[in-house]
């Protein structure tokens, strides 16, 4: 059956007590929630916070007690959170349900978790997106009314979230090896403690190429089409084709910039933490082109692109892309071409950069085996998310 979120439990909005009042803040009383500590990607219980409201502002705080769901209502939309045990504040940015006894409250936050881009959908605002305490109360969601029946139902998901965050985990252990592996070679690329030659980043650059972006639609590819890839293509630091929008008029696509094997993908431009954020494209795709915010770099024979890949998403250079972008709050912020390749690097010996790129290949092998495996228990979840909420 259909519910209205109103019709589940209480919905409160939260608030910020005025930071004009120390008192307010000056010991760590009642945790406050915003929405940086609830995660994007799954439903996660919160306890710990990483900011306090003193005692005294409780009569001006929003504070809910265990098993309250929280969501995102302004910028990031639909990020769902659980009150664990003790009682916690929240802010503005925040609408929060306390789960009445229709509904359990796992049950609740997955229900809202899976029509997650719905909720983003009613948003009324172009730049921020907003959805308001009546819109949020208004919005409706599929539930089954047996309470019996939705604790089997979580159970049933927490196992298969269970599965799929222990291997992401596997993956970031494999990663954390390689960065490892990157260290025990070449060093820090900031201090440089094996005193490699220094090179600006263009000296070793053949090629550097920016792409087009059309306005094209979300959808599924059809075959023949050609795609356009999206920024999040690159983010997560492996190539993700699947990330792209399609032009329902193919025609009008102006550039072809294709991905193709042994590029280095570049993200220009993107929010201020993740310009620089890079992928090693394995294959040809002939079928997918490049945005102008994404770079496809080839480089000299003196730099390996594994190494490359590496060096530039190293702390210190990925925070020297965001020193030098431009950009204003609330907007994308740009790395210049000039800019990026005047930034210096380290440069070992091919010789090293070599055995390097063959010890990420053989754990890049590693980490195929579990991302087909996670991919797997992804599918799974999301096929079960379709079947009990529509």
């Amino acid at each position: 059956m259909k519910a209205k979120l109103k019709d589940l439990g209480k919905i409160s909005t939260g608030n910020t007590p005025s930071k004009n009042i120390s008192e307010f803040y000056n010991s760590e009383d009642i945790g406050f929630v915003k929405p940086d500590i609830i995660s994007e990607l799954q439903i996660d219980y919160i306890e710990n916070t990483t900011e306090y409201l003193a005692e005294a502002a409780r009569s001006k705080a929003r504070i809910v007690k265990k098993n309250t769901v929280f969501v995102t209502c302004i910028g990031n939309i639909g990020k769902i959170g659980i009150v664990k045990d003790k009682e916690l504040a929240f802010n503005q940015q925040i609408n929060a349900i306390e789960p009445n006894e229709k509904v359990l409250p796992k049950y609740l936050a997955y229900g809202i978790f899976a029509n997650k881009r719905r909720l983003q959908a009613i948003s009324n605002a172009p730049v921020v997106p907003i959805i308001n305490k009546t819109q949020f109360g208004e919005f409706e969601i599929d539930i089954i009314d047996d309470t019996k029946e939705q604790l089997k139902i979580v159970e049933l998901l927490d196992k298969v979230s269970e599965v799929i965050a222990n291997r992401k985990k596997e993956l970031e252990k494999l990663d954390d090896l390689i960065k490892a592996r990157f260290i025990e070679l070449f060093g820090d690329t900031e201090n440089n403690p094996f005193s490699w030659e220094k090179t600006k980043i263009g000296t070793v650059i053949q090629s550097c190429e920016a792409g087009w972006s059309g306005n094209g639609v979300q959808r599924e590819k059809r075959d023949g089409e050609v795609a356009v890839l999206k920024v999040s293509a690159v983010t997560k630091g492996y190539f993700i084709p699947e990330e792209c929008k399609v032009l329902d008029d193919q025609r009008n696509i102006k550039k072809y910039i294709f991905p193709e094997k042994g590029d280095l993908l570049f993200s220009r431009a993107n929010t201020r933490e993740m310009v620089g954020a890079t992928a090693i494209v394995t294959q040809d795709y002939p079928e997918h082109i490049l945005p102008d915010k994404l770079w496809k770099i080839r480089f000299t024979d003196d730099a390996d692109v594994y190494y490359m890949k590496y060096v530039l998403s190293s702390n210190s250079i990925r925070s020297m892309f965001s020193a030098v972008s431009t950009g204003t709050s609330g907007s994308m912020y740009n790395v210049s071409m000039e800019k990026f390749k005047s930034i210096t690097i380290p440069l070992p010996p091919r010789k090293l950069q070599n055995q390097f790129a063959a010890f990420v290949k053989q754990v890049n092998k590693s980490k195929f085996a579990v991302q087909k495996a996670l991919d797997n228990a992804q599918l799974l979840f999301d096929s079960l998310m379709q079947k009990y909420f529509g």
